[in-house]
């Protein structure tokens, strides 16, 4: 049986100021179809400024909402396919 290897790069854009940050998601899929997603943190004026924290925390919201869109896609593609209504997947 030959595999075949399929590769994504995922793309994240960050904007950040003293107390936000907000970041993107894409992927672009083999097909060409492109993926987005944000996510966001906010800094409590208390808290000591950390725009690393706030990148880490805004794109992991980001990538998890890419991966709920996926999944949804993947959903949708099934059941087009199949002509019935696929069970959730869950996380």
């Amino acid at each position: 049986m030959m595999h075949t290897r399929v590769g994504w790069h995922v793309e994240m854009e960050f904007r950040e100021d003293d107390q936000h940050t907000q970041a993107v998601a894409m992927v672009r899929l083999p097909d060409g179809t492109e993926v987005r997603a944000r996510g966001h943190a906010s800094r409590h004026r208390t808290d000591a400024n950390q725009p690393r924290v706030g990148e880490e925390i805004a794109g992991a919201r980001a990538l998890n909402e890419l991966a709920m869109q996926l999944l949804t896609k993947a959903h949708e593609e099934i059941d087009q396919a199949s002509g019935r209504t696929s069970h959730p997947i869950h996380v």
